[in-house]
């Protein structure tokens, strides 16, 4: 408590319950946009390996998924619509002043999120009722329409952190607005293809994860082998680009943004030969304690010199930088997700050796406990890139334009700790429904992954009768297919 009264001293009250209530929204909302930008792509592959090998069992899971992918976009429904409402009624500063240079990003969003919707329910009632490539033709813009929704929520956000497309009148205020400017500012490319990328890595990695863990626990099938091999198969392509794009865009950041990179990096002075810090606590004074720290690294890393200047915090006055304590958290997100990447690197490389030397996974039971484990640790690797970026931003929620003490709403701080109450106990429940849903949905499924006439495998262990309520007929996503038949 007394930390955050120390990096609030001075401020309106309204800004730690704001703070709060939208850091609580975000952080939840976050865990569903992997799943929103990238299952689709993943259902996709799934159906159109079914369509082209004419496999019951591919077209099975991509039917099932996209199950699921409807149920987490109801969901995103209402965390994202808490989201549009918080922007309005926690930052009207922002949203009056500056609404109308990065708005447009919200608007393509908004777009998008409707179109996305459309497509969706195009999709699931096209399972039996539309011809197979018909069917599998109309789903094709689900991807484009996840990645405009992102193209949108990105702009705006790389809007905030590097402004442009704008002049400003005598009272401060903006004018003569260049809308394509103000979309395609100096972060937005390295923010938007390091996002999309940590998306379908995540989603990749935890649909992935929930087959690795039947395959721990006895279920060998071809249903759960086909169901952790294509998602982690492509989690595990994209795991290296992503390691690349992250050391791009924390390059930019040094460039654009340099003193986030001074908290980033927990530097104080400008200075050369600069050294790196895992981990590491700064104090007040600019002094760092605890961490490992290794020579000129972070001036070769941010240069690839190390007599490259490193711009530090003392650069500009304290009431425009992080706090100490700030850029202690910013430092630690930033190595938690920096580490977390580079171990599913080695993952990543684990699998494509053992792949191109046996063709076929990976015999070793730790490989699959390491796969289960690389969903949730892909999680937190988002959450800790979302804090770095946004609280590296601090004092500013327009960077270098508008203070975040500035766009704060007037309402009473009692009022906003309740409506911060009330949230928590909304999502509790929005959140509960939805792990009730899919548990639900894996009962249902559960008897039916055996079975013959699904062309799975029975698993490994004691037989499963299936209920007379749910045959493989009534499961299969086309009804019965012949083998010589046509999708």
């Amino acid at each position: 408590m007394h930390t955050a009264v120390s990096l609030l001293a001075g401020a309106p009250a309204q800004l730690l319950p704001a703070r709060s209530l939208m850091a609580f929204t975000l952080a939840s909302h976050i865990v569903l946009v992997p799943f929103g930008v990238a299952l689709p792509l993943i259902t996709l592959i799934m159906h159109g390996h079914g369509l082209r090998r004419n496999d019951p069992t591919a077209l099975l899971l991509a039917r099932r998924w996209s199950a699921v992918m409807a149920v987490q976009f109801a969901i995103g429904v209402v965390t994202g619509t808490v989201l549009s409402f918080e922007f309005g009624l926690l930052w009207p500063g922002m949203m009056g002043r500056w609404g109308d240079v990065f708005g447009i990003g919200f608007g393509v969003e908004a777009w998008a999120f409707f179109l996305e919707a459309v497509l969706i329910a195009i999709y699931l009632y096209g399972w039996r009722r539309l011809p197979s490539r018909t069917h599998f033709l109309l789903a094709l813009p689900l991807p484009a329409a996840a990645l405009l929704g992102a193209f949108g929520i990105l702009a705006a956000n790389s809007w905030m952190n590097t402004p442009r497309g704008f002049s400003l009148d005598p009272a401060g205020h903006p004018v003569d607005v260049k809308i394509w400017k103000a979309i395609f500012t100096p972060m937005f490319g390295p923010e938007y293809w390091h996002f999309v990328v940590a998306m379908l890595v995540t989603a990749g990695y935890v649909t992935a994860g929930v087959y690795a863990v039947g395959w721990l626990r006895g279920r060998r099938d071809r249903y759960h082998r086909l169901g952790f091999t294509i998602p982690f198969t492509l989690a595990a392509v994209f795991t290296p680009v992503q390691l690349v794009l992250g050391d791009s865009i924390a390059r930019q950041v040094f460039h654009k943004q340099p003193v986030k990179f001074a908290a980033m990096e927990i530097v104080w002075r400008t200075d050369t030969h600069v050294p790196e810090y895992l981990f590491g606590r700064m104090h007040p004074d600019g002094s760092i304690s605890g961490g490992i720290k290794i020579p000129q690294l972070d001036s070769v890393l941010a240069g690839f010199r190390p007599d490259t200047r490193v711009t530090g915090l003392t650069s500009v006055p304290a009431a425009d930088r992080p706090t100490a304590t700030q850029a202690t958290l910013i430092h630690w997100t930033f190595d938690i997700m920096v580490g977390i990447g580079s171990v599913l690197v080695v993952l990543a490389l684990w699998y494509a050796l053992v792949w191109l030397r046996r063709r076929g996974l990976p015999a070793s039971p730790w490989f699959f406990r390491c796969a289960a484990v690389a969903g949730p640790a892909s999680v937190v690797a988002v959450e800790c890139g979302w804090i770095t970026t946004e609280v590296g931003r601090q004092p500013w929620i327009v960077y270098q334009n508008m203070r975040v003490a500035e766009a704060v709403t007037s309402t009473r701080s009692t009022s906003l700790w309740i409506m911060f109450g009330l949230v928590v106990v909304v999502y509790l429940v929005v959140f509960g429904s939805f792990l009730a849903v899919l548990l639900k949905m894996r009962t249902r499924w559960r008897p039916a992954d055996g079975t013959k006439g699904q062309g799975l495998p029975p698993a490994e262990g004691p037989e499963r009768e299936t209920p007379e309520k749910e045959t493989p007929e009534t499961d299969t996503p086309y009804g019965p297919r012949s083998a010589g038949s046509r999708p």
